[in-house]
C-alpha cells in the first residue's frame, strides 16, 4: 500500500504525492467520524497510506501521526471545531505587506502565539518594501526591531528587487515551510519569484477596499527546485485561537517569560492580579506597550470563549 504526502486539499478530494505521481484521492467515511472535532480529517502536509482504485484514484486508509500542526478555531457553524491549516512543517513565515494592505501587529501576535503553542519555529516577512514611503520606514524599522529582539527572524522583501529574496531563498532550502498571512500581501508572488518554476495564480489588491482578494482558494504544497517545499495558504483575515487557557497565554509570549516566576500567583493572568511580575516589567518598559496591549486583547477573547479574531 503506497504512502504519500498530501499536497493539496479541496474538501472532498485531496492530491497525494507518491514518488513522482500525484494521485487524486478520497477519504474513508469512518475517518470523518474518528476526527469529528476537526473540520477536515486530512490536512496538507499529512503522510497518508492510500489504496489504489481501478480508475487511477486513491482511497486514503490511514493518516500517519503528525509531529506538529498549525490550527485555528473554525468559523461559522463549525465554531468549536479545529481547522488544521498545515501539518508536519519545519518553519512558518508570517507574511505582511508594508502597504496595500498595511501590516497588522495584532494578527502577527495571534499567529505567533499559535506557532509558539505548537512549538513551530516562525519568522516575519515584510513584503512590498519597494512601495514603502520614507515616512513609513521608521514604523517598519520599529516593527522589525520588536520581533527581532524576541528571537524571530525578520526579512524585508520585494519581488521588484530580486536581491532582497536571496536570504529568504536560503532559509527555504531543504525545509518544509509555510507562507501565512492576509490576502494581498504577496504570498503567491513571493513564491513565484523565489522559484520561477512554480506558477501560482496571483491577483491585485482592490483599490476600493485596500484589501487583497482570495486568489489562493486552498492550501497547496509546492516542491522547490533548490530542495524543500513551501505551502501557499489562502489569505487570513481572522485567527481564532483554540485550546489555550487564559493563564497559559503569557507562556507563549517570549518577552513575558523572564518575569512569570516573579508573579505572586502561579495562575496569574497578568491583568488584574496584585504583585504581578509581568505588569511590573511592563511599567518599567521592559515589555513594550504594543505587546502588552496585544496580549490583553487576546486574553479577553480567551475569557469570552470566542475570539475577537484579530481583524
Amino acid at each position: 500500500m503506497p504512502t504519500g504526502t498530501v499536497i493539496r486539499s479541496t474538501g472532498s478530494w485531496v492530491d497525494v504525492l507518491v514518488g513522482p505521481r500525484v494521485i487524486p484521492s478520497r477519504i474513508r467515511g469512518r475517518m470523518r467520524l474518528l476526527h469529528g472535532d476537526e473540520t477536515q480529517p486530512v490536512a496538507v502536509g499529512d503522510q497518508v497510506d492510500i489504496l489504489s482504485q481501478k480508475d487511477g484514484t486513491g482511497l486514503i486508509t490511514e493518516i500517519h501521526a503528525r509531529h506538529n500542526c498549525l490550527y485555528r478555531r473554525a468559523a461559522g457553524r463549525r465554531v468549536g471545531k479545529r481547522q488544521i491549516l498545515i501539518a508536519n512543517v519545519d518553519h512558518i513565515w508570517i507574511v505582511q505587506a508594508a502597504v496595500q494592505p498595511s501590516f497588522n501587529p495584532g494578527l502577527i501576535d495571534r499567529l505567533l502565539v499559535a506557532c509558539e503553542a505548537q512549538e513551530i519555529p516562525a519568522g516575519l516577512i515584510l513584503n512590498k518594501m519597494d512601495l514603502a514611503s520614507p515616512s513609513l520606514l521608521s514604523d517598519v524599522s520599529e516593527l522589525c526591531t520588536r520581533y527581532t529582539k524576541l528571537g524571530y527572524q525578520t526579512l524585508l522583501t520585494s519581488v521588484e528587487h530580486r536581491t532582497t529574496l536571496n536570504p529568504l531563498r536560503r532559509t527555504l532550502t531543504g525545509r518544509v515551510s509555510v507562507f501565512l498571512g492576509p490576502s494581498g500581501v504577496g504570498k503567491s508572488s513571493l513564491l513565484n519569484a523565489v522559484d520561477p518554476a512554480i506558477q501560482v495564480p496571483v491577483d491585485v489588491v482592490s483599490q476600493k477596499t485596500n484589501k487583497g482578494r482570495h486568489t489562493t482558494a486552498h492550501t497547496a504544497l509546492y516542491p522547490l527546485s533548490m530542495g524543500g517545499s513551501v505551502a501557499d495558504t489562502p489569505g487570513i483575515r481572522e485567527f481564532g485561537l483554540l485550546d489555550i487557557e487564559p493563564w497559559e497565554l503569557a507562556h507563549y509570549f517570549p518577552d513575558f517569560r523572564p518575569y512569570l516566576a516573579e508573579c505572586r500567583y502561579c495562575a496569574c493572568t497578568h491583568d488584574h492580579e496584585p504583585n504581578c511580575g509581568v505588569k511590573k516589567a511592563w511599567r518599567m518598559q521592559k515589555i513594550s506597550d504594543a505587546r502588552y496591549d496585544s496580549y490583553l486583547s487576546i486574553l479577553y477573547s480567551l475569557h469570552l470563549g470566542k475570539a475577537d479574531t484579530g481583524r
